[in-house]
C-alpha cells in the first residue's frame, strides 16, 4: 500500500491525542477565548504539540500546519504536509457532548492522499488512502470498508450542531424537494456519517473554516465514493497561503445531489 508509513504514523499519532484528549475531558478543564474569539482549551494545545512531536521525527522532511501552532510558511515550499486539528469540535468538547474528533491530513503538493479521523469518546477510528478506499479500523486490527450510499431522493441531511447560520438552512429549504430530514451532528462526524451511508448531505456555507477542519473529511468522504467541493464545484486544493476556506462547501453522496 502506497504511503502505509504515513497512514500508520498518523494513526498512532490519533490515538496519542486521542488518550490526551480524553484524560483532560475527564476533568474540570479551563477554557480560553483566541484572538479569533474561538475557543480553546488545554486538551488542544496538548494534542497539538505531542503529535507533531510523534510525526516531526519520523519525517523530518514534512511540513506542518496545524490549529495550535505558529503558521510557518515555509511549508509552502514542501511537497509533504500534515495538516492537523488536535481537537475538531472544541465547543462539542467543552459542552461535553462527545462530538468532537482529531483529524490529520497528509498532503502532497496540494492533495490530500492519508487522512485519519478519530473519535475519542466512541473509540473509533476512521482513515483513508489515494486510491486505497476509506475504512474504519476496529480496536483488534480489523476494518470495514466504507462505503456512500446511492440515494437520490428523500435525503437526509445534517446541519452543524454549533456552528449553523441562516445560509444553511436558506440551503436546505430551497432544496426540500430533495431533502425530506434533517439531523444536526458535530464536528466531522457530519462527513464520517455520509462516508458511511448513514445520511446523504452537509452544506456550510460562508467563511468560518480552515484548511484543518476539512482535509482529513475531504479524502475520507471521497475515497468512499462520495464528492467533497467548494461552492464553485471544484475539488479543495490545500497547503495555501490563505488557509481560509471562505466560501463553504458541500459534501454529497452521489453527484446527481450536488445543488449548488
Amino acid at each position: 500500500m502506497k504511503y502505509k508509513k504515513e497512514l500508520n504514523a498518523a494513526i498512532e499519532a490519533g490515538k496519542i491525542a486521542r488518550d490526551i484528549v480524553l484524560k483532560i475531558y475527564e476533568s474540570d478543564f479551563d477554557v480560553e477565548i483566541k484572538d479569533d474569539n474561538s475557543p480553546v482549551t488545554l486538551a488542544d494545545k496538548m494534542a497539538d504539540k505531542a503529535m507533531r512531536e510523534y510525526l516531526g521525527p519520523l519525517f523530518p522532511d514534512y511540513a506542518f500546519l496545524t490549529e495550535e501552532s505558529d503558521d510557518d510558511l515555509s511549508r509552502l515550499t514542501t511537497d509533504y504536509v500534515w495538516i492537523i486539528d488536535p481537537v475538531d469540535g472544541t465547543k462539542d468538547f467543552i459542552h461535553r457532548d462527545g462530538e468532537f474528533t482529531v483529524c490529520i491530513a497528509l498532503t502532497y503538493k496540494g492533495e490530500v492522499v492519508v487522512g485519519v479521523i478519530v473519535v475519542p469518546v466512541l473509540n473509533e477510528i476512521y482513515y483513508a488512502t489515494k486510491g486505497g478506499g476509506a475504512y474504519e479500523l476496529f480496536a483488534d486490527g480489523s476494518t470495514k470498508k466504507l462505503s456512500v450510499n446511492d440515494k437520490t431522493s428523500n435525503l437526509t441531511a445534517t446541519g452543524s450542531r454549533h456552528h449553523l447560520k441562516p445560509a444553511d438552512n436558506e440551503y436546505i429549504e430551497k432544496h426540500k424537494d430533495l431533502i425530506s430530514n434533517v439531523i444536526t451532528y458535530g464536528s466531522t462526524l457530519k462527513a464520517i456519517k455520509i462516508a458511511k451511508g448513514e445520511i446523504e448531505l452537509f452544506y456550510r456555507s460562508g467563511p468560518g473554516t480552515k484548511e484543518w477542519d476539512i482535509a482529513a473529511a475531504d479524502i475520507i468522504v471521497t475515497e468512499a465514493g462520495g464528492i467533497f467541493i467548494g461552492p464553485d464545484g471544484k475539488k479543495f486544493t490545500y497547503n495555501k497561503a490563505d488557509i481560509h476556506n471562505r466560501n463553504g462547501y458541500l459534501i454529497v453522496n452521489r453527484k446527481e445531489n450536488i445543488r449548488l
